[in-house]
């Protein structure tokens, strides 16, 4: 019986060029999940507090929204999206980001989410090969993709992903995926901790609330996978580039500063740097200290 994975290692090609576009249908799926996500969410609230107040329930002609109904479709005309106008990438360039129907334009943000989780999927195995590691990178990669999009557009960091990405942290540890089970267990511990405690003296201090609970959750799943001892490069990549990224869109786009701004993408993409090269930076941090 041939093994799969050893087919793959001999040859690159097939191997890298089978992970782009499994990427590419993977990104598709997460355009999904981070626009349906929070509608999910909102409609669970709004049922739950329909419940507990004792209100007349919704009209049940309102089609419930879930990851799969209703299906794709223009959210000009409602023209529902055809198999072959849903093709990654290829469909936008084909469609030249317009709706078939209305011609009103698609936004461009599709095929780069899709385009993204490819590249990305792409450095994963670059990083890990075909292994049962690779998989689980590949997992923490998509989830932290869904986590960085969904919290620079509603500002939160759904409990659905980070609390999963947390117990699949620590479960993989448990096999020594990445790092061992206590140095998970102590990662996700004072990955929660931190971020609560600059919470709670903030709030302490200004009356204010700087940042969400989400992003606990989310610093204790990467500690969990990471380890606690990539915890401080974690929080300085994340500062580096929240402030990068943060005075680019108030200098370029003109956005004003008291608008609050997501710290949930940073941490995601400081984690992600941390999980392909975070041993090269841990080492040059311990040199230049």
């Amino acid at each position: 019986m041939v093994n799969p994975i050893a087919a793959l290692s001999e040859n690159p090609a097939l191997l890298y060029s089978s992970t782009f576009i499994l990427g590419l249908l993977i990104g598709s799926f997460l355009n999904v999940v981070i626009f349906r996500l929070p509608k999910m969410l909102e409609q669970d609230w709004k049922n739950q507090c329909t419940i507990m107040l004792e209100l007349e329930p919704p009209s049940p002609e309102k089609t419930k929204i879930t990851l799969s109904t209703p299906h794709s479709s223009c959210p000009h005309c409602q023209h529902q999206i055809k198999p072959w106008e849903n093709i990654p990438v290829i469909s936008w360039l084909f469609l030249r980001g317009k709706c078939s129907q209305c011609k009103k334009p698609i936004s461009i943000r599709y095929p780069i989410i899709e385009a993204v989780t490819a590249l990305l999927s792409v450095a994963v195995i670059v990083k890990f090969g075909p292994s049962y590691t690779a998989l689980a990178a590949l997992f923490f990669t998509w989830a932290l993709i869904a986590l960085t999009m969904i919290d620079a557009d509603t500002q939160l960091l759904p409990d659905n992903i980070t609390l999963p990405l947390l117990w699949a942290g620590l479960i993989l540890s448990a096999f020594n995926a990445f790092v061992s089970l206590e140095s998970a267990l102590w990662g996700a511990v004072f990955g929660y901790l931190s971020l609560w405690s600059v919470y709670q003296v903030f709030k302490l201090l200004t009356g204010k609330e700087g940042m969400g609970y989400g992003d606990f959750k989310l610093l204790a799943a990467l500690g969990a996978w990471l380890g606690w001892q990539q915890l401080p490069i974690v929080i300085l990549l994340s500062s580096v580039v929240g402030a990068i990224i943060g005075i680019s869109i108030i200098v370029i786009m003109g956005r004003d500063r008291n608008i609050p701004i997501p710290f949930g993408p940073y941490l995601a993409i400081a984690g992600w740097i941390a999980m392909i090269w975070g041993d090269q930076l841990y080492s040059i941090w311990l040199g230049s200290v």
